[in-house]
């Protein structure tokens, strides 16, 4: 059950910033004024829309995944602080607690590895590893 399970997790984890990146593009200016009311210079789109969408693509074909699963979960958590830390409002603190859920989930995809089906699984498989030592070295 875990072969299916886990690429389907990764899907799971992997859709909410590919979608987020890619409405940044389409609301590009809007997104940028928010960031620049939040204090966050409006120059660092493109790189938030790169990370969101480069690193939701990795997860979803499993490549270098552990590296990517902790560097959106540090992305979740730092966003958490600085945009949704107004715990007065309710809906805020809804989507502070999303985010550390999301870096929660994201730290166990990088303690368990990419799984069965993936990129990184493929690769130790040709270097003549099996999974099982993927998941404990990758």
């Amino acid at each position: 059950m875990e072969k299916a399970l886990t690429p389907i997790a990764r899907i799971l984890m992997a859709q909410i910033f590919l979608l987020a990146g890619l409405s940044k593009i389409g609301a590009y200016a809007g997104t940028q004024g928010y960031m620049e009311s939040m204090g966050v210079p409006g120059i660092m789109l493109p790189l938030v829309i790169a990370l969101e969408v480069g690193g939701a693509i990795a997860l979803i074909v499993g490549f270098k995944t552990r590296w990517v699963a902790l560097g959106l979960a540090g992305f979740s958590a730092i966003s958490a602080v600085m945009f949704h830390a107004n715990f007065a409002d309710q809906m805020q603190m809804i989507m502070f607690m999303k985010n550390w859920a999301i870096a929660g989930g994201l730290v166990l995809l990088a303690v368990h590895g990419a799984g069965h089906f993936s990129l990184d699984n493929r690769v130790h498989r040709s270097r003549g590893q099996n999974s099982d030592q993927v998941n404990a070295t990758a």
